[in-house]
């Protein structure tokens, strides 16, 4: 499940830089949110409420919803209008989340997966936290964060995920 995952957050985080850098419009980057967001929430309900369920299928769950959400939103945001100010502090919520989540997998790693999954995980902070900062106060560049979310859309997401899901892999 985690390929595919991250084969389609890899997608939709390139066009969202893509977006930030004027190369995408709204409405055409609100379709692979939705797409994106919703495939998050499915995998994430089937994984976390399915019976018999562990605890750290519901972890897993849990996590890529904060992701989910945060598509769908952006996906909504693109069709409403919106400024994006609400959608800037739940990015902080994000980020607070991801930083312990991925300092706990780098201080339980025992594999190269568990330490490039801790490093993704703190670089998904650091990328969190842009958003909140431009979403909410308006700084800093657009095209700094347009870059960065294309960097890590490529490294963190869609090359690894792509890599799983041909068996190059493993998770």
């Amino acid at each position: 499940m985690i390929g595919l995952v991250l084969f389609w957050v890899g997608a939709v985080l390139f066009l969202n830089g893509l977006w930030l850098l004027g190369r995408v419009s709204d409405r055409e980057v609100a379709v692979i949110n939705f797409f994106t967001g919703g495939l998050g929430l499915l995998a994430a309900l089937a994984t976390a409420l399915r019976p018999g369920a562990t605890v750290g299928e519901i972890a897993f769950g849990a996590l890529v919803l904060l992701f989910a959400f945060t598509y769908l939103w952006v996906g909504i945001n693109r069709f409403l209008g919106a400024d994006g100010r609400g959608l800037g502090w739940y990015c902080l919520f994000v980020a607070i989340t991801a930083l312990p989540v991925g300092i706990e997998t780098l201080l339980r790693a025992r594999q190269a997966w568990d330490y490039w999954l801790g490093v993704n995980w703190l670089a998904w902070a650091g990328l969190w936290l842009l958003y909140w900062v431009l979403l909410v106060f308006r700084r800093p560049d657009v095209r700094l964060v347009g870059v960065v979310t294309v960097v890590e859309a490529v490294l963190t997401a869609w090359l690894p995920g792509y890599l799983i899901l041909r068996g190059y892999m493993a998770a």
